[in-house]
C-alpha cells in the first residue's frame, strides 16, 4: 500500500502523463487520425479493418502496436525491473524517449507514417518504465485503469472503507496531468502545427536530465 509518495515520484509521473496526452491528441489530429499512447483502440480498428480486407489498414494499425511494444521491450532491457525504485536507470530510458520524439517529430512535420510508429515505440517504453510502486500500478500513457482505480476508490468510500488517499492523490493527478496535456496538445497544434510535437519530447528530455541531476547530488551526498 502507498502511504507516502516521494516528490521526484509525483512531479515525474505528472511531466510523463502530460507529455503523453499531449502527443497522443496531436496523433489524433493529425494526418492519419490514430492514437499512439495506447493499444485497445488500435488494435479494435486494425481487426474492423480486417472485416472489410483493407489489408494495408490492418498491417499498418498492427505496426503501430508493434512499435508499442517493441518499446516495452526496450523499457525492460533498459530498467531490468518494473518496480519503482531511486538509482535505476530511468534516466537513460527517457532520455532514449526524448530521442525517439524529436525524430518522431520531423516526421510528422513532413507527414510520414515514420512518426506514428518512433511516437507509439516511445509511448510503449515510457508505460512499460514505470509499472508499480509500493504494489501500485503507475501507468503514465493512458487513463483506463485509473479511472477504474478512481471508480473503485469512490465505491470504497461510499461504502465507508478506509481510502488510500496518497495513492488517490497519484492517479488523480495523473488524470488531471493527462487531460491537461491533451488540452494543450490540441491548442498548440491549432496555433503552430506540427512543430507543437516539440513540446513533449522536450518535456520528456528535461524529465530525463532533471533524474539524472538528482542521482548525481544523491551520490555526492
Amino acid at each position: 500500500m502507498v502511504t507516502r509518495i516521494p516528490s521526484w515520484i509525483l512531479v515525474g509521473a505528472i511531466m510523463l502523463a502530460f507529455s503523453a496526452g499531449a502527443l497522443n491528441a496531436m496523433a489524433l489530429l493529425t494526418f492519419t487520425n490514430n492514437a499512439v499512447s495506447h493499444v485497445t483502440g488500435t488494435i479494435t480498428q486494425a481487426m474492423s479493418a480486417l472485416t472489410v480486407e483493407n489489408h494495408h489498414a490492418t498491417v499498418y494499425l498492427l505496426s503501430i502496436v508493434g512499435c508499442f511494444f517493441l518499446g516495452a521491450v526496450t523499457s525492460g532491457m533498459i530498467i531490468h525491473n518494473e518496480a519503482l525504485r531511486l538509482g535505476r536507470s530511468y534516466g537513460t530510458a527517457l532520455f532514449i524517449e526524448a530521442v525517439v520524439l524529436f525524430a518522431a517529430t520531423y516526421y510528422f512535420y513532413h507527414h510520414k507514417m515514420t512518426g506514428e510508429f518512433l511516437a507509439s515505440f516511445a509511448c510503449g517504453l515510457q508505460n512499460a518504465m514505470i509499472a508499480t510502486y509500493s504494489g501500485s500500478v503507475i501507468r503514465t500513457t493512458h487513463l483506463t485503469g485509473i479511472v477504474s482505480d478512481l471508480g473503485a476508490a469512490l465505491g470504497h468510500m461510499i461504502s465507508r472503507r478506509a481510502l488510500n488517499l496518497p495513492q488517490l492523490v497519484m492517479q488523480g493527478s495523473i488524470l488531471v496531468a493527462f487531460s491537461a496535456g491533451a488540452f494543450v496538445g490540441a491548442k498548440m497544434l491549432n496555433v503552430v502545427g506540427m512543430v507543437a510535437m516539440l513540446l513533449p519530447a522536450t518535456i520528456v528530455l528535461c524529465a530525463s536530465i532533471g533524474y539524472m541531476l538528482m542521482l548525481h547530488r544523491q551520490k555526492a551526498n
